[in-house]
């Protein structure tokens, strides 16, 4: 029996991407190196190097004053930011609603201007985009499901829970905070016709190759791709994509990796699995 789960206070959470930089105000100091011009293969050491340490110093900044509303759950204190990581370890404010959302001009398989219609205006004008490019190459997409309020995840989990128990709920169903439909930066997607909506099938399709290997150049990634479950927390979902915008997109399409990777918040068990 899931107990009532959602009336504790909620967390916040904030992305920091840190940087390094080198003030050089003394004055012999910048003839010098104007004297002694840095190699080419020296800057490209260089660069590789600022690039690890970028990578590395990449991390997921959790407000230490909030009680955690579940056990095991760190809350997030900017949950507006862009590529903000939002997964079983890290919740939403439980107040916290977009304040940018409206209805993104692109097919959806209802008609009803819902809630799960809208998103963020950034992502919604990229999957504007996104979906017109598709279009143009005989790609035709159709919106699932978008944003999700708080109280509708509850309602979502609760059902689920009543359907097949809790833990099993957990492996395909996220707990009110941790949806990243709460966001409005991610959709599920999938054929125009909606036949395989949400389901296993939908990666058969044509139109989710055309995903898997387009979506980065639009600022979304397949959030929970296949071969990464242990990482993710999630079975494979092909319909699921979530916008974290054009860079950080590129650079986990390009690494095969997986929003958890990227900040470095590997789940300690999936990395003990491998």
């Amino acid at each position: 029996m899931l107990k009532p789960i959602f009336a504790a206070t909620a967390l916040s959470t904030f992305i920091l991407l840190a940087g390094c930089s080198l003030d050089l105000s003394n004055d012999d100091k910048k003839e010098q190196k104007e004297e002694q011009p840095i190699s080419q293969d020296t800057e490209t050491e260089t660069n590789e190097k600022s690039d690890s340490n970028e990578s590395a110093q990449r991390q997921v900044e959790v407000d230490t004053t909030v009680k955690p509303a579940q056990k095991g759950l760190q809350t997030l204190a900017e949950p507006e930011s862009i590529p903000v990581l939002v997964n079983k370890q890290y919740s939403l404010p439980e107040d916290y609603k977009p304040d940018d959302l409206f209805y993104p001009k692109v097919d959806f398989i209802f008609q009803d201007k819902i809630e799960k219609r809208m998103m963020r205006k950034e992502a919604g004008e990229a999957l504007e985009k996104m979906f017109q490019a598709a279009e143009k190459e005989n790609m035709h997409l159709a919106g699932v499901s978008a944003y999700r309020s708080h109280q509708t995840q509850i309602s979502i989990f609760n059902n689920y829970v009543k359907r097949d128990g809790e833990e099993k709920a957990k492996t395909y169903s996220a707990l009110p905070g941790t949806s990243e439909h709460e966001t409005g930066l991610a959709i599920d997607v999938t054929t125009h016709d909606g036949a395989c909506a949400a389901q296993d099938c939908f990666g058969d399709t044509n139109e989710a190759t055309w995903l898997a290997e387009h979506a980065h150049e639009y600022g979304y990634i397949i959030r929970y791709p296949k071969g990464k479950e242990s990482i993710t927390g999630y079975k494979y979902e092909p319909w699921h994509i979530r916008y974290v915008g054009v860079d950080t997109a590129a650079e986990i399409f390009e690494t095969n990796s997986t929003l958890e990777e990227f900040y470095n918040a590997v789940p300690v068990q999936a990395v003990t699995d491998k």
